[in-house]
């Protein structure tokens, strides 16, 4: 007579399989061998595993943070449209106006000769600091020491006002006779101080910018290529130009939008900038709340347009380095929103499902 047994090996979550248990009268001597009982449990728990979902970790901290930012969202767009003082009606009447397009026409002027003019004193003072000649690596790293101590609004009044230091400027021989001078006041305008100044402040920033991107390249590169017989020139254009690009651009898309924004600075020496046109109009009026929101929002287009420039030359020049995919604004922008879990279902044979 056959008895029945339960054979643990092959125990499942939906309940323990039954086997009939071994027949002497029909030869069976023994049971199974536990080797063979412990093969048939890590099967099953093996075929159980590959056919349960993967979830991924609970993060409640990720809910709770989304709660919180969707109802501080939702309190900021309520007071945007709720609020009788933001007057957006003004701010649609001026925000085409033709003094605040003439500011933002001198605003994008301003910034676009300030970036060109300071990257190539920059990179000049970059060049000056990697010399060996340790008499222009002194003067490249105190000029630059001296310009990044002082703030930008500083820099500006000074040149400003630099009539009042040097009246006149002359050209001659050192300690000799002069072959031609001019007035200071009348060669510095507003706008030509505020060129000037921010010029050279740009330069210091973007010395420093340059230098750390050539140094990041590393030397055993320039000494590869010169083996090669390829001239200094086409090296660095060629090998150390385009490995340093991915260290300088975000550096210098920072500071090219830093630039745009400190462009306001200028509004204090009467250049009729953005800020400036804007200060203008609400002087007029006293519409001081609703002018701001008009600067504020063209602030908002240029610095959103140069911040997608700054990330497609960012993508150009790191093309080499990315896995595959994944890459554009869209990819980009779903994984800084990501909120639910990635959850992956995979079949008994190990497949997607």
């Amino acid at each position: 007579m056959s008895q029945l047994t339960v054979d643990q090996g092959s125990a499942t979550r939906s309940g323990p399989a039954i086997r009939p248990a071994p027949d002497v009268s029909k030869g069976d001597q023994s049971p199974a061998p536990a080797s063979e009982l412990a093969a048939g449990l890590v099967a099953d728990l093996t075929a159980d595993l590959a056919g349960a979902p993967l979830l991924g970790r609970r993060r409640p901290l990720r809910w709770a943070s989304a709660g919180v930012a969707a109802v501080l969202l939702a309190m900021l767009v309520n007071t945007l449209f709720t609020n009788p003082r933001f007057q957006w009606h003004i701010v649609g009447e001026h925000l085409f106006s033709k003094a605040i397009l003439d500011g933002l026409v001198l605003t994008i002027w301003l910034t676009a000769a300030v970036m060109v003019s300071g990257y190539v004193l920059g990179i000049a003072v970059a060049i000056l600091r990697l010399s060996d000649n340790p008499v222009l690596s002194s003067a490249s790293f105190g000029f630059v020491w001296l310009v990044r101590s002082v703030p930008p609004l500083v820099q500006l009044l000074f040149w400003f006002e630099i009539a009042s230091l040097y009246p006149r400027l002359s050209i001659g021989i050192p300690f000799g006779p002069e072959f031609a001078s001019v007035q200071t006041a009348h060669l510095f305008s507003a706008i030509v101080a505020a060129y000037v100044a921010l010029t050279i402040d740009v330069g210091a920033f973007a010395a420093e910018i340059v230098r750390g991107g050539l140094l990041s390249v590393d030397k055993g590169q320039t000494e590869a290529a010169q083996s090669l017989g390829l001239s200094r020139w086409r090296t660095f254009r060629r090998v150390v130009l385009p490995q340093a690009m991915p260290a300088i651009i975000p550096a210098s898309g920072n500071l090219l939008i830093g630039m745009l924004k400190a462009t306001s600075l200028v509004s204090v020496i009467a250049v009729q900038d953005l800020l400036g046109a804007a200060e203008l109009i609400y002087n007029d009026n006293f519409q001081v709340i609703p002018l701001l929101l008009v600067a504020t929002l063209w602030y908002l287009v240029l610095t959103s347009v140069l911040s997608v420039g700054q990330f497609l030359l960012e993508r150009h020049f790191t093309r080499g380095r990315r896995s595959g995919g994944g890459s554009g604004l869209v990819s980009l922008w779903r994984a800084n929103l990501r909120l639910f879990p990635h959850r992956v279902h995979t079949s008994a044979k190990g497949g997607a499902a």
